[in-house]
């Protein structure tokens, strides 16, 4: 007797909205009609096209293979009557590089993450590590603070507190981190990232260097620039017009990293000048987090004498990542020494609003590392905030612009450099099947300053190369489909 391998089918009509289900009716394994996943039912909406109507959606190989009003076959069918099928979100701004805030940012909706402002001085090592085991894509850039710090032998643990932070570069030391920029970008790393505002005695003459590697390579600077804050001279205007200039003179794609923590009150302004260069044909564009608190190291160079002024705040405006405390003269004093992630609650309401809510500026959550039981939420809830708070809630902005926030428009800023973003941030036939079903009516944001460790709610299935990794609202365990998102090596 033949032995057969049987799939198994059902119609979408015998399903209850949100669910996966194996089918029940036999069919030849060898119908290559027949799909890995279909998505059913769903509101299908696409940035790109346009398209926003109930569509099946069907998957093979990890690619969107169909895209149909009729019903198709598929060995697992997800019913997503009553959910919107999204292109999975690209988070171009995440240090939580390790499998936890996977996690967070899976059941965020998101299916790519990307360390893109401090980045990596080793980036074959770096892509190496996360390698088949990776519940979402990843990348890196090739980060001009972490090869500083290597060529100035700085101390720092991730961000820089000697050399690298306090010290101009020499000439055999300039040329030894282009060297070091250099490699990481034939090691395929994505832009090059920086943070002037880590590396203050950075000269203007180096930063300029750092763009004419990146314009060498068509690589898109990612750059925390070098002032923040109203304060003149030292104003973030004058930061990004800083940055502006070089991307100007020397050709380089710029990306200006959280405009709101840097913009502060002047944040509309900010966003009016990265405006204002592309309408005059720079390739310039920035990004924000939804919240009005920022986050970093206390060790960092931030924090140096002067900040209070620098960034319109004083001690009991930082909360120490650790134990949630807000901090005094002494705590300060004793926590910089031991360095670690604070919360700082610098940024306006109103700034943190008019940057979502502007149709330029890209949604990123700049997530943090999880050290502590208050770490920032941004890393766990930047993207349901957006589309449950300001969305749905507030109205500050349409649904499709938001999804063209943070699927579309990262996956554009990166395409040029990496080919492989010309498959993501779509829904459509050829399309990596990196897809988000969530429903707009209950998406939301749960994790708080108070208690920042907590998933989000409404979103039913993230599907990572075709891959479930998060079913029915919860986590699919022991499942790695995540891929290097990379730009092409280089001899």
């Amino acid at each position: 007797m033949m032995k057969s391998t049987f799939l198994f089918l059902v119609s979408a009509l015998t399903l209850a909205s949100g669910t996966l289900r194996t089918p029940t009716v036999p069919v030849s394994e060898k119908n290559e009609s027949v799909l890995d996943v279909v998505i059913s039912g769903g509101r299908v909406m696409d940035p790109e096209s346009g398209l926003d109507a109930v569509r099946n959606v069907g998957i093979r190989d990890g690619k969107i293979a169909e895209i149909s009003e009729k019903t198709l076959q598929g060995k697992q069918i997800i019913d997503a009557h009553g959910l919107l099928v999204a292109p999975g979100f690209i988070d171009l701004h995440e240090h939580g590089q390790e499998p936890r805030n996977y996690e967070f940012q899976a059941h965020d909706g998101v299916t790519t993450s990307l360390e893109l402002e401090v980045g990596t001085d080793d980036v074959s090592g770096w892509y190496a590590q996360r390698a088949g085991k990776s519940l979402i894509n990843f990348g890196v850039s090739a980060g001009h603070i972490p090869v500083r710090m290597r060529v100035m032998n700085d101390p720092g643990k991730w961000l820089p507190t000697g050399a690298a932070a306090h010290k101009a570069a020499s000439p055999e030391q300039l040329r030894a981190i282009q060297q070091g920029m250099e490699a990481g970008l034939k090691a395929g790393a994505l832009t090059v990232g920086m943070g002037i505002n880590y590396t203050e005695a950075a000269t203007h003459q180096e930063i300029l260097e750092m763009f004419r590697v990146a314009a060498k390579y068509q690589a898109p600077v990612h750059v925390h620039v070098r002032f923040a804050g109203a304060g003149e001279p030292s104003t973030g205007l004058a930061a990004v017009e800083e940055v502006i200039a070089a991307a100007a003179s020397t050709g380089a794609p710029l990306h200006v990293v959280h405009i709101t923590s840097i913009g502060l009150g002047q944040t509309p302004q900010l966003i009016q000048l990265v405006e204002d260069s592309q309408r005059h044909g720079l390739d310039v564009t920035t990004e924000c987090y939804p919240y009005v608190a920022a986050s970093t190291g206390l060790e960092s160079a931030l924090f140096d004498p002067g900040w209070q002024e620098r960034m319109g705040i004083t001690y009991k405006d930082i909360q120490w990542a650790k134990t949630g405390e807000r901090l005094t003269v002494e705590t300060f004093e004793k926590y910089r020494k031991e360095g670690g992630a604070v919360v700082i609650y610098s940024i306006p309401e109103a700034a943190a609003r008019e940057a979502v809510r502007d149709p330029i500026v890209m949604i990123a959550s700049d997530g943090m590392p999880i050290t502590g039981a208050r770490v920032h939420p941004r890393g766990q809830g930047t993207f349901s905030r957006v589309l449950g708070h300001y969305v749905r809630e507030e109205k500050a902005l349409d649904l499709m612009t938001a999804l063209r926030k943070m699927t579309l428009m990262p996956a554009q800023r990166l395409e040029k450099r990496a080919p492989v973003f010309q498959n993501k941030g779509r829904i459509r036939v050829g399309a990596d099947a990196d897809i988000t079903v969530f429903s707009p009516d209950t998406i939301i944001d749960k994790a708080t300053f108070q208690e920042p460790l907590q998933f989000s709610d409404g979103i039913e299935f993230v599907l990572v190369n075709g891959v479930p990794v998060i079913k029915e609202g919860k986590l699919v365990e022991d499942v790695f489909p995540g891929r290097a998102a990379r730009a092409p090596l280089l001899n």
